[in-house]
């Protein structure tokens, strides 16, 4: 392979000759060969706005010759369009709080900004450090550009809760008068209808939606122009507030500078918390899942009140068996999230000082728990809720069979008389029904209108 000779304080270093990063990420690339996962595009698009809201910064202090400012801002489109991917070589598992991800960005738009301007690779006409790492420290870089990529995933996000909810909402008035017994304890209950509890589900994952919505407030504050420790040393005084400008117009977000940078810099509390939104949106999932499974279990020897469609063959043994593949999948997904968010957490409580250095773990995991959470949330909407059909004839019998009927003679009359009841149903294997009208305690009409599913699934005492 042919290389180019380039250098750094270690001394020389031997670069693939095509490649438009440098000495750095080459240095990182031979360090760091743990995982394959490269840089999450959101992270790449976030960094490279940054690298284009401080040249513009830049140049507007008169700090950067407008031919580097504008070889720059091409360059780092390029990066974003994704045509200088192959080049983006560093994985999430690394070092020094995300400067090789920094210095790799950095040296792929400036050998693309050096041919730019007329120059070959490796010969820097616009530097790295000097010209498109100007103002700027990997410690602001990387905390700012991980909240700017979890904010460009938070609508995506959002909308899919959204549409999964309004899913569940739309099953519910579907199935709003089939009745079906409920189950406290997995023991009978008194009765349901299976359309509340579509409408409670989707209820869940409203709320869940407003949690993550409160919880995302503050990754609009960041420690823009903080350089290395958040003092902003080696930065014009009006710096970060023209980054901040150009990264609002970038983005379309209200942003805001941090009310602190040195607390910025070294606290990771704000992404904690966010990534606990998500955590709790994946206990609901998966709360949600098993219940589906469960009212799906069957078809023969289980409760089999759902049906859920069918999308694979469920065995490579047993022929004709289908299985939940969608809320399995689902669940597992949470699970990773639930898994992501043990690793953030530990990130962020091991900040020392003035910085995290777990940003880049902390930063992979968290836009990997969006994007998954939204693709599993789409596949749940999509493949599972929409297809969703109930067995009427199962709820129905699975209401007049339920002991928990008993519960809704107790007003009328009392507890112990309807003890006895569920009792001799217990024993003979009569229904509540057939033991009421034998003993003709209520006329069949009568029982008719109390055991009415709208009736029995409501407030009904006068």
């Amino acid at each position: 392979m042919d290389t180019r000779d380039e250098h750094d304080f270690l001394g020389p270093v031997k670069v693939p000759k095509l490649a438009y990063y440098g000495s750095h990420t080459e240095r990182a690339k031979e360090n760091f060969q743990i995982s394959r996962q490269m840089m999450h595009p959101a992270l790449r698009d976030a960094i490279c706005h940054y690298k284009i809201a401080a040249a513009m910064a830049n140049l507007a202090l008169k700090k950067l010759e407008p031919f580097a400012a504008k070889a720059i801002e091409d360059a780092t489109q390029e990066t974003i369009r994704g045509w200088l991917d192959a080049h983006l070589v560093i994985s999430y598992l690394q070092a020094g709080a995300g400067t090789p991800w920094n210095m790799n960005v950095n040296e792929v738009i400036a050998n693309r900004a050096t041919e730019l301007v007329g120059g070959k690779k490796g010969e820097y006409l616009i530097h790295p450090n000097d010209h498109v790492n100007m103002g700027q420290s990997t410690n602001n870089v990387i905390p700012t550009a991980m909240r700017l990529a979890a904010l460009s995933r938070l609508y995506p996000l959002l909308c899919e809760l959204h549409l999964l909810e309004q899913s569940y909402l739309r099953k519910a008035k579907e199935f709003d008068k089939v009745i079906t017994a409920g189950r406290t304890h997995l023991q009978d209950a008194v009765p349901i209808r299976i359309g509340q509890e579509f409408h409670a589900w989707g209820v869940a994952l409203g709320k869940c939606r407003d949690r993550i919505k409160g919880a995302s407030t503050d990754l609009y504050s960041l420690n823009t122009g903080g350089s290395a420790i958040g003092t902003g040393l080696n930065t014009h005084p009006k710096f970060a507030e023209l980054v901040l400008d150009h990264l609002k117009g970038l983005t379309k977000q209200p942003l805001v500078l941090a009310k602190d940078p040195i607390e910025a810099t070294s606290s990771m509390a704000d992404i904690a918390a966010f990534h606990a939104s998500l955590k709790i949106v994946s206990n609901e999932l998966i709360r949600l899942c098993n219940d589906l499974r469960l009212l799906a279990s069957g078809p023969n020897t289980a409760i089999h009140e759902l049906n859920l469609p069918a999308v694979e063959p469920g065995s490579s043994i047993m022929p004709g068996k289908v299985n939940p593949s969608v809320p399995e999948c689902v669940t597992m997904t949470c699970f990773e999230v639930l898994g992501n968010d043990h690793m953030i957490e530990l990130c962020a409580q091991n900040s020392q000082l003035q910085l995290n250095v777990w940003m880049p773990l902390l930063a992979h995991k968290l836009l990997e728990s969006m994007d998954h959470l939204t693709a599993a949330m789409r596949l749940l909407r999509e493949k599972c809720i929409a297809g969703i059909t109930v067995n009427k004839d199962v709820c129905q019998t699975h209401f007049e069979s339920s002991l928990g009927l008993a519960t809704v003679l107790s007003p009328f009359i009392g507890y112990e008389k309807a003890a006895e009841v569920v009792k001799e149903s217990q024993r003979t294997g009569k229904t509540v029904r057939e033991i009421v009208i034998g003993k003709k305690i209520f006329s069949k009409s009568d029982l008719d209108k109390l055991l009415d599913p709208m009736n029995v699934t409501k407030p009904n005492v006068k």
